[in-house]
C-alpha cells in the first residue's frame, strides 16, 4: 500500500512505538509532520481519536489515566489517585480522581473530580512523572508529597483509607521521613503529619 511508504505516516507510527500506543498531535507537529495525517491515519483505520489533539492505536487499550491528564498542564494527580500509583492506596479510583490544580486555572470538566487548588510554589512541590498501570507517564506527586496531602485533607477522605497508606508507607524501606517532614513544614501541616505518622506506627 502506498501509505506504507510514505514518511510522515511512518515518523507518527514512530512516534506511537516511543509512547506506548499514543500520539499527540504536538508531538507530531514538533517532528516537522503535518497534523492532517493524523486525520488520514484516522480514515485508514491506522489510529483512533481518544480526545482532543490524542490519538491511540486501534490495538491498543485506552488509558483512561493518562488521557484524562495528558494535555492539562495545570493539573496533577494527587492524594489517593497518586498513591494508587505509587501502590500505597486501598483501591483503584474509578470515574472521579483526586487532582490538585494551580489556582486561578478554570476548567469546568474538571469539577467534576475531587479538586485541590493551590497557589503555584505548592503546585510544584514533589510534582513528577509516575507510570499508571498500563505503563504511561502521567503527572503526579511523590510519595511524600501525597502523605502530607491526605493527612492534611482527612476531613475530605475516607479515614480508614488514609490509615492503610499511611501504615503501608511506614512499611516502606524506602521511605524519606526527612523529605516528609520539610513537604510538611512548608505546607504548614508538620506538626499534625508528624504526630500521625507516631500515632500510625504499631
Amino acid at each position: 500500500m502506498e501509505w506504507e511508504k510514505n514518511k510522515n505516516i511512518i515518523m507518527i507510527k514512530e512516534i506511537l512505538k516511543e509512547n506506548n500506543g499514543y500520539v499527540t498531535a504536538k508531538q507530531v507537529t514538533q517532528r516537522g509532520v503535518h497534523r492532517m495525517y493524523l486525520h488520514i491515519m484516522q480514515k485508514l483505520g491506522l489510529l483512533e481519536w481518544v480526545e482532543y489533539g490524542i490519538y491511540i492505536d486501534p490495538t491498543k487499550i485506552e488509558d483512561k489515566y493518562f488521557t484524562f491528564i495528558a494535555r492539562i498542564e495545570n493539573v496533577t494527580y494527587s492524594h489517593m489517585t497518586a498513591l494508587y500509583f505509587h501502590g500505597l492506596s486501598i483501591k483503584a479510583p474509578t470515574n472521579k480522581y483526586d487532582i490538585t490544580i494551580k489556582r486561578g486555572y478554570h476548567n469546568k470538566k474538571l469539577l467534576e473530580h475531587n479538586c485541590f487548588f493551590v497557589d503555584k510554589e505548592i503546585f510544584e512541590l514533589g510534582r513528577q512523572y509516575v507510570e499508571t498501570p498500563m505503563g504511561n507517564k502521567v503527572k503526579a506527586y511523590d510519595i511524600e508529597r501525597c502523605i502530607c496531602d491526605i493527612i492534611k485533607s482527612k476531613n475530605r477522605m475516607d479515614l480508614d483509607h488514609v490509615k492503610y497508606s499511611v501504615k503501608q508507607y511506614i512499611k516502606r524501606k524506602d521511605k524519606n521521613l526527612t523529605k516528609l517532614s520539610m513537604y510538611a513544614e512548608k505546607l504548614g501541616v508538620k506538626e499534625e503529619v508528624m504526630n500521625f505518622i507516631e500515632l500510625m506506627y504499631e
